[in-house]
């Protein structure tokens, strides 16, 4: 479980850092989560992206829809300024970033006319009451559109790896924060109608998570794989005298899925769309 104040500071820091091996990861998903925005997008109004972290869903629906405002809001300090500094870069003037916790930082007044996050909604303590929340700050008919993971199980590229190294990445009892939070349906089924969406639909997405790339992509990915996701918990958990033989076989593992100059693993996510 990551914590709000770890997002706002330790946890955070280094997403921000690893930004671009982050979006790298996840660039297969992008495409097919930016293609369901995009359909139900608005050509103008307003937009939020829950959880934007570096920005990257942002600023391509920003592309997409120039003349749509668009704010992003990350708990995180270090990662709302790379998100800037990218949106400074392309010249995106239709999208905004601040730092502030959803729901809190939406208001209560129906604004948005379009919810969107890549995999930034697993975290709330009360996911209920946060999308209620979300809800109350979108007008009515908003899409909102966002992407989770499935469940460990279907996803290697974290499982497996974790049990290359001895550890175990057993699914939550109930409801916990956390990357796997939403692999049932039935859980985010339950949680959006109850807080008063409708029209839910959830599509399964397979798509290609890039752990590492290269000449020696097993190393950039082991490199990746320790500082970011649930392996990283299991180098924190180690004591440092441990790490280098920890690292040795982690790197192993990941070797055997290396094709020429990449590192993939499959991986599994829903993207789900509902209606406020």
């Amino acid at each position: 479980m990551t914590t709000a104040p770890e997002w706002q500071t330790r946890v955070g820091d280094v997403w921000a850092a690893e930004w671009r091996r982050t979006d790298r990861s996840f660039a297969d998903l992008s495409r097919l989560l930016d293609a369901a925005i995009l359909k139900v997008a608005p050509a103008s109004g307003r937009a939020v992206d829950l959880g934007c972290g570096a920005g990257v869903t942002s600023l391509s629906l920003a592309s997409a829809r120039p003349h749509l405002a668009i704010d992003g809001y990350d708990l995180s300090p270090a990662l709302i300024d790379v998100a800037r500094e990218r949106a400074a870069e392309q010249e995106a003037s239709n999208v905004t970033f601040d730092v502030g916790a959803v729901p809190a930082a939406l208001g209560d007044t129906p604004r948005y006319d379009l919810a969107v996050s890549r995999h930034g909604v697993m975290f709330f303590d009360d996911p209920r009451s946060a999308f209620a929340g979300i809800r109350a700050a979108m007008t009515p008919g908003a899409a909102l559109v966002f992407s989770c993971f499935r469940a460990a199980a279907e996803n290697p590229w974290a499982a497996e790896t974790i049990a290359a190294l001895g550890g175990r990445l057993d699914p939550p009892r109930g409801y916990a924060p956390g990357p796997f939070a939403f692999a049932e349906r039935a859980t985010i089924v339950d949680l959006l109608t109850g807080a008063g969406f409708g029209d839910v639909s959830i599509a399964a997405a397979d798509y290609r998570y890039r752990a590492g790339e290269g000449l020696d992509a097993a190393s950039d990915g082991a490199d990746f794989y320790r500082r970011i996701g649930p392996v990283s918990k299991v180098f924190a958990a180690a004591s440092e005298a441990d790490r280098p033989a920890l690292t040795q076989r982690l790197r192993a593992h990941l070797a055997t899925h290396v094709q020429g100059e990449v590192l993939d693993f499959p991986a599994a996510a829903w993207i789900v769309t509902a209606r406020a």
